[in-house]
């Protein structure tokens, strides 16, 4: 069994690089353009899987338990 890696959770923290949300964090892009996006296909690479990583948390309203993480505070 292997085991996820805690570290992939700071890859949400990574700015968009492209497109109509440039510049913003992952996990705040908006949960339909990420379901688009899983639709369309994640890009390969680290961005695919933090792509992949934001649709899930969204798409399950992890968002409460995972943004006090990435942003530093606790809950």
């Amino acid at each position: 069994m292997t085991h996820p890696d805690p570290e992939v959770l700071l890859h949400l923290n990574m700015n968009m690089p492209y497109g109509k949300y440039q510049g913003r964090r992952l996990i705040d892009l908006p949960e339909p353009y990420l379901v688009w996006m899983a639709r369309e296909g994640f890009p390969a690479g680290k961005l695919g899987s933090a792509l992949a990583l934001a649709h899930e948390i969204k798409v399950n309203g992890l968002e409460s338990v995972v943004l006090p993480l990435l942003n530093g505070t606790q809950g």
